[in-house]
C-alpha cells in the first residue's frame, strides 16, 4: 500500500483538481466540488465508507467499531493558497531535485500530500482491522485563518475524539506547539474633496498613517517565549477608496495580523492593540476582531507524543524531530477543547505560498507509514 505506484498518482490526481482560496472561502464551489467530486471517490474506490457531510459540506468518514471509546481523528485540508504566480500549478508533473524525485504543484508542501498520505493510512489500518475508532475529515478550509470548518466537523460527531492529527506540511516534524492569530481590522473614515481643494476634506490616508505610526511604536506587553519568540503585530492589508482619481481618500481598511503566545487571552491581546490607536484626529477610527485561530502546546511526555516517537521508530525513521511552528491552523482548537493535537505532514514550510512548490516522493512514503504506525500503537 505504502508503494510510489499507489501514492504518487493519488496525490497527482488530487493537485490536478484545483481548489483554490478565492474570496467565497469555504463557500467557494470548487473547493466544495474537491471534496465531493475528488477526495470522496477516491474514498469509495478504496473501498471505505459511507461519508456523510456536516453543514458546511465537511466530509466525515468514520472507521471502526462505534461501541469502542479510545479515537484519533485526523484533519485534512481542501482549500489551497491560490495560484498565484506560481507556473504550470495543477500539472502535478514529476521533477527531479537534489533530494531526488519529487511531484510539484500547488498545495503539495501544503495540504494535498498530507491528504494524501494519511488517506492510504487510514485504508490500510482499516483493512488489517481496527481496534479503535478513526475519524478522517476533509475540510474546507485551508486558508481561511479560522476555526469554523472544524467547529462545523465537532458539532457533527457524537463524541469528541482523544487525540487529533493537523495534516499539514512541516518538514515531516511533529509541529508539538504553535502560536495563535487574531486578524485585526480597522477603518479609518474621513470626509472626500476633490484632491485640488484637500481643505474641503478629511484625508483618510492620513488618519491611517497615525494608526501605522501609532501601532509601530506599540509595546504589546508580552515577554518573549523561550521557544515560539515573540508576539508580534504585523499590517498585511491596506485598502483605500473612492477608487477614483484626482480625490481626497475618505477610508482606509486595513488589517493587522497580532500573533499569539500560548496562554495568551485574545480579547486582552485585541484591547491593547484597539486602546492604542489616535483619538484626537479628525478622522473617525472603528476597530473590530476578525478571523482567530488559537495557540498550541503540547506536552513532550503526554499520551499523543509519547505515541508518535514510537511511530517514528515503527516507521523506520529513528527519533522524530519536534518545531514550534510561528504558522496557526485547528490545532490550537483541539488544545483549547482540553484535546491532545499537533501539526504533522510531508512537505517543506519554506515553500508555503511560494512559486516553487514540490514535495519529495520519500517524504510522501514516510509520512503515510508514519499515520499508520501512528494508529496502529494507538490502538494495538
Amino acid at each position: 500500500m505504502f508503494t510510489e505506484q499507489t501514492l504518487v498518482p493519488l496525490l497527482q490526481r488530487l493537485v490536478r483538481y484545483p481548489s483554490e482560496q478565492t474570496e467565497l472561502q469555504e463557500d467557494d464551489p470548487r473547493v466544495k466540488a474537491f471534496i465531493t467530486d475528488c477526495v470522496a471517490p477516491e474514498i469509495e474506490k478504496l473501498g471505505l465508507g459511507p461519508v456523510r457531510y456536516d453543514a458546511m459540506g465537511n466530509l466525515i468518514l468514520e472507521l471502526g467499531p462505534a461501541t469502542v471509546e479510545r479515537s484519533i481523528l485526523f484533519a485534512t485540508y481542501a482549500m489551497t493558497h491560490p495560484a498565484a504566480r506560481m507556473s504550470d500549478p495543477f500539472s502535478a508533473n514529476l521533477i527531479d531535485t537534489a533530494s531526488g524525485p519529487a511531484v510539484r504543484g500547488r498545495g503539495v508542501a501544503e495540504q494535498k500530500t498530507a491528504l494524501a498520505a494519511a488517506l492510504t493510512a487510514v485504508t490500510q489500518a482499516n483493512r488489517d482491522g481496527l481496534a479503535g475508532r478513526v475519524i478522517f475529515t476533509v475540510l474546507s478550509a485551508g486558508e481561511t485563518g479560522r476555526h469554523t470548518a472544524i467547529e462545523s466537523v465537532g458539532d457533527a460527531l457524537e463524541a469528541p475524539p482523544d487525540c487529533a492529527i493537523i495534516c499539514l506540511g512541516t518538514d515531516s516534524k511533529i509541529g508539538a506547539g504553535n502560536k495563535g492569530r487574531i486578524d485585526i481590522e480597522i477603518t479609518v473614515d474621513g470626509k472626500a474633496a476633490h484632491s485640488s481643494t484637500p481643505w474641503n476634506g478629511i484625508d483618510a490616508i492620513a488618519g491611517a498613517q497615525s494608526c501605522l505610526n501609532a501601532l509601530r511604536a506599540l509595546d504589546l506587553g508580552v515577554p518573549e517565549n523561550p521557544i515560539f519568540g515573540p508576539a508580534t503585530l504585523t499590517p498585511t492589508s491596506i485598502r483605500s477608496g473612492p477608487n477614483a482619481t484626482h480625490t481626497v481618500q475618505d477610508l482606509v481598511q486595513m488589517t493587522f495580523d497580532r500573533r499569539l503566545l500560548p496562554g495568551e487571552d485574545a480579547e486582552a491581546a485585541f484591547s491593547v492593540v484597539r486602546d492604542a490607536l489616535p483619538s484626537d484626529g479628525p478622522w473617525k477610527i472603528e476597530c473590530r476582531r476578525g478571523p482567530f485561530m488559537y495557540p498550541n502546546d503540547v506536552g513532550n511526555d503526554g499520551p499523543l507524543m509519547t505515541t508518535l516517537y514510537e511511530a517514528y521508530k515503527d516507521a523506520g525513521l529513528g527519533k522524530a524531530e519536534t518545531i514550534a511552528c510561528n504558522f496557526a491552523l485547528d490545532a490550537g482548537y483541539f488544545g483549547h477543547h482540553g484535546i491532545e493535537s499537533v501539526m504533522l505532514g510531508p512537505g517543506e514550510i519554506d515553500q508555503f505560498h511560494s512559486e516553487e512548490e514540490h514535495v519529495q516522493i520519500s517524504d510522501l512514503l514516510d509520512m503515510a507509514r508514519v499515520y499508520y504506525a501512528l494508529i496502529t500503537r494507538m490502538f494495538g
